[in-house]
């Protein structure tokens, strides 16, 4: 039988006792002469000085910072169905509601004539990831139509399916399938399809192919947009 003494813990040392250092113990913030980099060079790069100040959570910043931006959009558009059916088109898309996946949006796209209105907004919640190369939102807005054969209006649902080619609003492409008064007898479902491509940091050129169906008439709309991202 073994001896209950021998049971009982070990007497502990001194140097048994001591705590394991931490990962921020050991490794020290680097500084300009760790990385043997000029002052200059440091000065002129944001990234480098945001690291030195302190190691970035590299997996929280995709997760939270949005692989897209908010863009001010104007241009030309033509309703294809219609004569003389060019005109304009202005908008805003995607306004971050704080840190959070929603965002709003809003469009106003009319002939030169004023024969042809289409405009509203509408709230989006993207539910992956926002610094993903992938998201999907449901959509919930107003949407106001008017054509040479009928005039509508009223709540407009549906879902937008985002591909970003290129963080930060370089490239993407993007598909929106929605549907304004849904259920009702002037129910108009739209179809759009638009992609972008970054000529500067802040401009983009853009392109928009909306294909509208109505029981009433069916009619495409494509859209040339210059776009600025703050």
């Amino acid at each position: 039988m073994t001896p209950a003494w021998s049971q009982t813990e070990p007497e502990t040392t001194p140097a048994q006792t001591e705590t394991t250092p931490t990962q921020s113990e050991t490794t020290p913030t680097p500084n300009a002469r760790d990385l043997d980099l000029s002052p200059e060079i440091i000065q002129n790069s944001p990234v480098l000085q945001r690291w030195m100040r302190k190691i970035p959570n590299v997996l929280e910043d995709i997760k939270n910072d949005p692989s897209f931006r908010t863009r001010l959009r104007f241009g030309y558009t033509d309703f294809a169905a219609t004569d003389n059916g060019d005109g304009v088109t202005v908008g805003v898309e995607d306004i971050f509601i704080g840190r959070t996946g929603f965002t709003v949006s809003g469009d106003f796209q009319t002939t030169f004539d004023g024969d042809r209105q289409n405009f509203g907004g509408d709230l989006r919640y993207y539910i992956l990831p926002l610094g993903g190369y992938i998201n999907v939102a449901p959509v919930l807005g107003y949407r106001h139509l008017e054509t040479d054969s009928y005039t509508t209006d009223g709540l407009l649902v549906g879902a937008k399916l985002l591909l970003v080619l290129s963080r930060g609003g370089a490239a993407d492409i993007s598909l929106t399938q929605s549907w304004v008064s849904p259920g009702t007898n002037e129910e108009v479902g739209l179809t759009t399809l638009s992609a972008g491509y970054a000529v500067t940091r802040n401009v983009r050129v853009s392109t928009d192919l909306q294909r509208q169906n109505a029981k009433q008439d069916k009619d495409t709309r494509v859209g040339i947009v210059l776009e600025w991202m703050p």
